[in-house]
């Protein structure tokens, strides 16, 4: 085992944060569809929850937004002409289109890639996979952006690999590590990764969900695992409930959250919650650990208020106690039930205390809650070792004199209100560009982007 810590790298959002009801199953996303959005405030919320972990102690660190408009999208979709008449054609002809190349979608960098750590590879490095996010066309290219990210921010090939994403067919729809979990007793031990999927691409007798789509498929989650040499002993898959997908779990993080040897999960999270438990339980075995299982009933916890909420959507962070903090939105404290759990949680009720999970920490992430993303959507968790840690790109690390850059750049770049009909104005995407061209020096990253 090696001194490690897990980094999360949270999305910065980018300046294109508006709310255009891309997400299909995504029930937040739908219900503020082509309301009013506040770049600015989204991405001063997000960057308050990366200085508050950080001064807390844990290891923090930005992932850079990706460019908008995406004019590649738009001219390889027939408009022509200056960026103006791209984007004065598109609005007029195809808005949906429009808005799908300004999404900011990538600020959920739960969905950038899967990662398995050193201590899991066969090779002994960290295993980066660009997640394809196929299912859905304003995702579909973000992995070209996330592969050149990811690569520029872990270079060294003797500690790093970042693969190309899969095959991007329906068969091998990978959404990341909204979809992927890792168990272990300390972040630098060899530990049991878990991935969750929705339907299986080659066995249409399979269960899965009728109204809203599966987005990760089973053979994305193997193919995966094999890219990244995992031990098939210590590796596990499992079915999600196409009954809750059908309720807006479009990604299994929606309803279940783990760390450490701790699963926080809503009863109706897996198509086979007994079978789903034991399998982890014989594969943390091999590891010589346990698998603590904190389960909310539905009778606790309806599934509807799990997902208006996004109780499950939290990170689950290790304390150097040993216990663990939820962190939460605050939308967690504005439902009844969701509330009347946690506080029976952590607040002295009858079973507080006796578990793993012994505080919460909220925050204010209403712009991008509105838009169907909440505190685990944010992050992608990256665990390194000392050395790992030293030699990957240290620009992109929350600090505080990172904060006290970031903050102005943001004040200086981003808009205050943004609404569906501002994605026609070419002064915008300059605005964008103009904002990358400064992030790039800020975090010491000429040549990230193709701002050309």
């Amino acid at each position: 085992m090696y001194n490690a810590r897990e980094f999360n790298f949270d999305g910065l959002v980018g300046p294109s944060h508006n709310y255009a009801g891309l997400s299909f199953g995504n029930v937040a996303s739908f219900n503020n569809v082509k309301s009013a959005s506040n770049p600015r405030q989204a991405a001063l919320q997000g960057l308050a929850k990366m200085r508050a972990l950080a001064a807390r102690g844990f290891a923090q660190a930005v992932l850079p937004p990706q460019v908008r408009p995406n004019f590649r999208l738009l001219r390889q979709l027939g408009f022509s002409g200056t960026d103006a008449d791209v984007l004065a054609h598109a609005w007029r002809e195809a808005p949906v289109i429009l808005a799908c190349a300004y999404s900011a979608s990538p600020m959920w960098t739960a969905n950038a890639a899967t990662v398995s750590p050193s201590a899991d590879s066969a090779d002994g490095r960290v295993h980066f996979t660009a997640a394809n996010l196929n299912n859905k066309l304003h995702r579909a290219e973000e992995h070209i952006q996330s592969t050149r990210t990811l690569r520029a921010l872990f270079a060294d090939p003797e500690r790093f690999v970042v693969h190309d994403p899969l095959p991007s067919t329906p068969a091998f729809g990978d959404e990341g590590a909204a979809n992927h979990t890792r168990f272990a007793s300390a972040h630098g031990a060899a530990g049991v990764e878990f991935f969750v999927y929705g339907r299986v691409e080659f066995d249409p007798s399979a269960p899965s969900p009728k109204k809203y789509p599966a987005r990760q498929t089973l053979e994305a989650s193997q193919a995966i695992a094999r890219l990244h040499g995992l031990d098939p002993a210590r590796t596990v898959f499992a079915a999600q409930n196409p009954d809750v997908v059908d309720q807006g779990v479009f990604h299994n993080d929606v309803i279940a959250v783990g760390n450490g040897n701790v699963l926080f999960y809503h009863e109706q999270a897996f198509a086979d919650e007994a079978a789903t438990l034991d399998a982890l339980r014989r594969a943390l075995a091999n590891v010589d650990s346990d698998l603590h299982a904190v389960r909310v009933d539905s009778g606790a916890v309806p599934l509807a208020d799990a997902v208006a909420s996004y109780l499950f959507n939290s990170q689950l962070l290790s304390k150097p106690d040993g216990r663990m903090a939820l962190v939460v939105p605050h939308e967690c404290r504005e439902n009844a039930s969701v509330a009347r759990y946690l506080d029976g949680l952590v607040g002295g009720g009858a079973t507080s205390g006796q578990g793993p999970i012994d505080e919460l920490i909220e925050f204010d992430l209403r712009q991008s809650m509105r838009n169907g993303g909440g505190p685990a959507c944010l992050r992608l968790r990256v665990s390194l070792t000392d050395a790992e840690a030293a030699a990957m790109h240290q620009g992109v690390i929350m600090t505080e004199d990172l904060y006290a850059r970031l903050v102005p750049w943001v004040e200086r770049h981003y808009r205050d209100r943004l609404e569906p009909k501002d994605l026609a104005d070419p002064q915008l995407a300059l605005e964008c560009a103009q904002a990358l061209e400064a992030l790039e020096g800020i975090l010491g990253l000429p040549g990230l982007y193709d701002l050309a």
